[in-house]
């Protein structure tokens, strides 16, 4: 019989010896077959002689036998099965951890040093591990604390039966999972052995952003710490758009008018110096969606207006969560933001016209609540500012000291005056509402003509651009085939200057050739001669 004990430092194999301790190998394999080891710990673990587990409790005192999960508490245990011939002699035997006499359970230990003899004739001795001494090797090495559990978890995660030939017990099959139990991890501030860092299995990129976001994150609550901001999570209004670079002859109602093409503008403010209250060239628009608010950002990025090109980006400004935050202080927090996009923007009363009405046009000033005319009879006129062009002109006072004139003639005259007053008011009127008519036709056409002048120049900033993208394409691809064609070259030239150095050596080594035969000829000869002369000198 054989079994697999995958642990999170590898797996184990164990070959149990049925024949000699039958009860101890069957009650570990049913074990295994329900899943009981599963999640386990090596809760005890000591260098160079055990390596204890099969606790579920992971205490030490829990763990019965198949028998107890069977039929109860009273069948828990069961007798030990010791045997003479076999005794701790070597690492990697499997015994049973049992609390006393006849008291073995679930609990197993494996030994990790050799000739243990301190537990021979104590122990039930049941198997032994045939593959992962390495593994085996590794647990025992663990670093552990005081108490022998070792400071990384160190846990069973699998097992599985190789080779059962004894039945089951009646009823095992109602404990036998369908599924592995889900892994377990400790609570207690202990990292799982397995475990590996989160830089190590997240791409760079992700590990820099999230690094990003927090030292962003850190910098808003100092911010919010020394009054800079309402809150570390306030964020801007995502339909708002930050515009610069603006003309200082560039009015709110002319970005109003241009950006109504896109949707519907809930806020329009121009900047200004709170002194002078010239414009500071920028300003805030805000749309009543984030669609429209994007569709701007594309559409009217670098756009001419009053010969200035514009710059347009997503705002990133909190100033109108700021003003909930003054008003209501701590409620007007990051929550007020939606009341925030809803901002609007308050017009000014005074000087938008660009002129001043005129008061009591006309009116004398004895003609409608008495006055301080001559006599009583509106010799003066209220005053006048400002008047239009197509205005009549301001009528001249009576010169003073007429005559006297009949009471009815009198009469007549005054009921003719009112009779052409009314007349000249009433033509008045008309004509007001004509001209009314035309200015508001002409506004409306000047306006189709602008927006269509603005339409024609975002096209034409389109194709500049788009020509600027190829002519920078092509110089980036130049650039490439110059960088290839001089790499080319480079390499050419490496290969002459490895050509001419193998010549040289080649040269180097036939010259060397030719000094060594010249050396043994010359050798040759000079013993030739001294033979010669020997001869001579025998003779």
């Amino acid at each position: 019989m054989a079994a697999i004990i995958e642990t999170s430092k590898g797996d184990l194999i164990v070959d149990l010896w049925v024949d000699d301790c039958p009860k101890a190998a069957t009650n570990f394999l049913k074990l295994c077959k329900i899943k009981y080891f599963n999640n386990c710990l090596f809760y005890n673990v000591q260098r160079g002689f055990i390596a204890q587990s099969g606790d579920p409790t992971n205490t030490g005192t829990g763990g019965e036998s198949v028998w107890g999960v069977l039929y109860g508490e009273q069948a828990r245990f069961f007798e030990d099965e010791i045997r003479p011939n076999l005794k701790h002699k070597k690492r990697g035997l499997l015994g049973m951890a049992s609390a006393g006499k006849d008291l073995n359970g679930s609990q197993f230990y494996i030994t990790t040093g050799e000739s243990l003899h301190s537990l021979d004739d104590k122990h039930t001795i049941f198997g032994e591990v045939a593959e992962g001494l390495d593994v085996l090797d590794a647990i025992n090495e663990a670093p552990c604390d005081a108490e022998g559990r070792p400071l990384q978890n160190i846990r069973i995660r699998h097992t599985i039966v190789i080779e059962d030939p004894t039945p089951d017990p009646p009823g095992l099959a109602d404990h036998i999972p369908d599924a592995s139990p889900p892994p377990q991890f400790a609570d207690d501030g202990r990292l799982e052995d397995d475990w590996v860092p989160d830089e190590e299995t997240r791409d760079p990129e992700e590990i820099e952003q999230a690094n990003r976001e927090k030292e962003a994150h850190n910098r808003a609550v100092v911010l919010e710490m020394i009054g800079d901001l309402p809150e570390a999570d306030a964020k801007p209004p995502p339909n708002m758009l930050f515009i610069c670079k603006l003309n200082p002859v560039t009015t709110e109602e002319d970005l109003e008018i241009i950006f109504s093409r896109f949707g519907n503008i809930t806020s329009c403010d121009i900047i200004r110096d709170w002194k002078t209250g010239e414009s500071l060239n920028y300003g805030f628009i805000g749309f009543d969606s984030e669609d429209a608010c994007e569709q701007a950002y594309f559409k009217m990025n670098n756009v001419l207006i009053d010969d200035r090109r514009i710059k347009v980006d997503f705002s990133q400004s909190v100033s109108h969560l700021w003003k909930q935050f003054k008003r209501f202080g701590r409620k007007g927090n990051a929550d007020m933001g939606g009341e925030a996009d809803g901002h609007q923007r308050q017009q000014a009363d005074a000087g938008t016209s660009g002129r001043f009405e005129l008061k009591d046009r006309y009116l004398p000033m004895g003609g409608r609540g008495g006055g301080r005319g001559h006599g009583g009879r509106g010799g003066g006129y209220s005053l006048v500012l400002d008047e239009g062009p197509d205005e009549p002109p301001a009528v001249q006072a009576p010169p003073r000291g007429r005559r006297e004139e009949d009471p009815r003639r009198r009469r007549s005259g005054s009921r003719e005056r009112r009779r052409s007053r009314s007349r000249s008011k009433e033509r008045r009127r008309r004509e007001d509402g004509q001209r009314e008519g035309r200015d508001g036709r002409d506004q409306r056409g000047d306006d189709r003509k602008q927006r269509d002048e603005l339409e024609r120049r975002g096209d034409d900033c389109k194709q500049r651009h788009e020509q600027e993208r190829r002519g920078d394409r092509d110089r980036r691809d130049e650039r490439e085939q110059r960088d290839d064609r001089g790499l080319e070259r480079r390499e050419e030239r490496e290969r002459r200057r490895r050509s001419r150095s193998r010549s040289r050596g080649r040269k180097e080594r036939e010259r060397e050739e030719r000094k060594q035969r010249r050396s043994r000829s010359r050798s040759r000869e000079r013993g030739s001669r001294r033979e010669r002369s020997r001869e001579r000198s025998r003779r």
